[in-house]
């Protein structure tokens, strides 16, 4: 089946660690953004997309993120704010930059296309906008 992600925003981890666990993602609902983000793509590679891409750090260079809650039936992992702001302020140039190259990185999983990488950093870029403006962090939670 897979594994599901869902970026979501939240004031502090304290909040985000209290996601029901119980429910489906669609089920969920939403969080005070709305429904958030649901991809297939991992928080770790959504991070080494926007640091390699943007900031210019090595794929192997790119640090772990934090642990919220690991639970055996879900995890909750934070954006750092390493990732998110390199994010959140990339230009145009920036973000069609970070696609292309994150396109030509060898053996790695995800989209491949940089059109499709362009888009999908848009779409976290807006999310990211909309979670700096309401004083949230951004997460995902992990579960299958």
């Amino acid at each position: 089946m897979g594994v599901t992600y869902k970026y979501f925003g939240a004031p502090d981890g304290a909040t985000a660690a209290r996601v029901p666990i119980s429910m489906r993602p669609e089920e969920l609902g939403g969080d005070e953004l709305g429904q958030g983000m649901y991809t297939k793509v991992k928080p770790e590679t959504m991070a080494a997309m926007v640091l390699t891409g943007i900031e210019g750090i090595p794929p192997a260079k790119v640090p772990p993120l934090e642990l919220v809650v690991l639970h055996p039936d879900y995890a909750v992992v934070k954006l750092p704010h390493s990732v998110v702001e390199p994010l959140r302020k990339a230009d145009e140039e920036a973000l069609g930059a970070a696609a292309f190259i994150w396109s030509t990185v060898p053996d790695r999983r995800g989209p491949r296309d940089a059109f499709v990488i362009y888009k999908m950093l848009h779409e976290w870029q807006d999310f990211a906008q909309r979670c700096h403006e309401s004083g949230h962090q951004l997460y995902c939670l992990v579960w299958p």
